[in-house]
């Protein structure tokens, strides 16, 4: 039985573990929008596809997917990846699904965030977003996890990075947008992340490098490998479109100490060495509201966007000639697990990358 829980985590003794801690499983859906992906999705579901295989050398991956692409997504990924039939909108599992929270005996209970698809009404990117909204009950349905409603308040799971132990890191750019939750004070926003992850201290970045997409998610320019050290992505080229929100990123990590009063240890990634953008004839569904994608747009093609996982991690990489460069960086972050590159170019174009269609669930020790 998954029980809804009034408390919160905090006040319960649950805490979001580091990325960096043991899974026990992760979580993908399934692309197929077609005013998000190109070709009817086939290029992205290959690249999905992909990305789930590298994860499943490390752990057990679920995937889910809609009743219409069942049968397909079935009989495209290898049978130790689970397939689950689930009603959803689109494939960002990271910010509508539960961001799992555990306690000291290692129980499991998941957040349940409201989900408005960056940005609802405002500037969000499609619409309805209610299959998505409920995608992360589900999620604690079918692994018979208790959760807790967020009524109210919006937030996703590439928006914050914690450290396990004690703080999270977040941006004003996407937290303070007014699509978000313009209802809440800076400080408000502050109290829930904290009583809902069970932090004690919040470092705000001034920006991501993704304004349009997500209004600057911080899984794009940094985030934490252990605790005490952060990466972050840096560029000193004054011409490069992230310089401005990489140097501020930098400088402000640089400066920081986290909820223990350790100052930060940050490690440089590369920024790739050319631009991604969407290539000739790219074309896509046009549908009402969603922005428009056309040829030679820019796309936020970022490194930092990997996803640790049990004994690996899973780096994009874009046939650039910095891939290289950026899967040893990562290596010797991480010399105690194997860092393995996915191309992923075609889930930038759609908006995105292996961190935003990844989620994972902590490892539980007690049910």
């Amino acid at each position: 039985m998954a029980r809804r829980i009034n408390s919160t985590p905090k006040k319960d003794g649950f805490r979001m573990p580091g990325e960096f801690e043991e899974q026990e499983q992760i979580f993908m859906m399934w692309p197929e929008r077609d005013d998000t992906w190109r070709n009817g999705g086939k290029p992205a579901q290959m690249a999905f596809a992909e990305v789930a295989r590298a994860i499943s050398e490390f752990e057990p991956v679920t995937m889910i997917v809609s009743k219409g692409q069942y049968e397909n997504a079935r009989n495209r990924l290898p049978e130790e990846i689970r397939v689950v039939e689930m009603s959803n909108d689109d494939a960002w599992v990271r910010d509508c699904g539960p961001s799992f929270v555990i306690n000291d005996e290692g129980v499991v209970r998941g957040n349940d965030w409201d989900f408005n698809a960056w940005g609802g009404l405002v500037d969000g990117l499609y619409f309805p977003w209610d299959s998505d909204d409920a995608i992360a009950q589900k999620i604690c349905e079918l692994e018979r996890v208790d959760s807790y409603k967020v009524d109210g308040f919006v937030f996703e799971g590439g928006s914050f990075h914690v450290d396990g132990e004690g703080t999270v890191i977040t941006t004003e750019q996407c937290l303070l947008s007014e699509g978000r939750n313009p209802h809440m004070t800076k400080e408000e926003i502050e109290e829930t992340v904290k009583e809902y992850l069970n932090c004690e201290k919040v470092i705000w970045l001034p920006e991501g490098i993704d304004p349009e997409e997500t209004n600057g998610h911080v899984d794009d320019i940094a985030c934490y490998i252990a605790p005490g050290e952060v990466a972050v992505v840096y560029t000193d080229d004054e011409t490069h479109p992230w310089y401005k929100a990489c140097q501020s990123a930098y400088e402000t990590l640089c400066n920081e100490v986290d909820a223990k009063g350790r100052k930060l240890k940050v490690h440089k990634i590369t920024t790739a060495k050319h631009p991604v953008t969407l290539p000739a004839g790219f074309d896509v569904d046009v549908a009402c509201g969603a922005p428009a994608r056309e040829e030679g747009d820019y796309c936020n093609a970022s490194y930092m966007n990997f996803l640790i996982c049990n004994g690996g991690v899973i780096v994009p990489q874009y046939g650039d000639e910095n891939d290289a460069l950026a899967l040893e960086q990562i290596q010797a972050l991480f010399p105690d697990r194997k860092a393995v590159g996915v191309n992923t170019v075609e889930v930038v174009y759609g908006g995105g990358n292996i961190h935003c269609i990844t989620q994972q669930m902590p490892k539980r020790r007690k049910y």
